[in-house]
């Protein structure tokens, strides 16, 4: 970490982000130093404009009781030294990846036969039975 901050820190044009980066991680330090554990957690401070501290959160009741807590929030904030004037919440949903649909893996013709060879060799039960269904199925 003390590389990126010196690679960062060399840098004329890249500067300006690590304070951007510093800032924005003091910021969401206070803010989980003063709110509740439940909304800390799913929040994510995204900037400091004016005064008022923005704030995205992924769960829209969340986010109304972050608002409810605001004026208190902000009172915690500023007796922390933060120069807050106030909360402004945002609703971000986070975007999920689509899920990978699964292919059903397709037995050989050698193994259908094996597993009804199989089937045959076995009294009458669930096993036999499901091997037959495994035997019969094309896909």
């Amino acid at each position: 970490m003390q590389q990126l901050n010196a690679l960062l820190n060399s840098n004329s044009e890249l500067r300006p982000l690590l304070s951007k980066a510093q800032t924005l991680s003091q910021l969401q330090q206070q803010f989980n130093n003063v709110a509740p554990a439940y909304i800390a957690e799913v929040s994510q401070v995204t900037g400091l404009l004016y005064g008022l501290l923005r704030i995205s959160i992924a769960n829209n009741t969340v986010a109304a009781k972050l608002r409810q807590l605001a004026p208190e929030l902000t009172i915690a904030l500023k007796n922390n030294g933060c120069e807050v004037s106030g909360i402004q919440v945002k609703v971000q949903v986070a975007y999920a990846p689509p899920v990978a649909q699964h292919t059903p893996r397709v037995l050989s013709s050698k193994a259908r036969q094996a597993l009804n060879t199989l089937s045959e060799t076995l009294e009458d039960s669930i096993l036999k039975q499901s091997l037959q269904r495994m035997a019969k199925q094309k896909r």
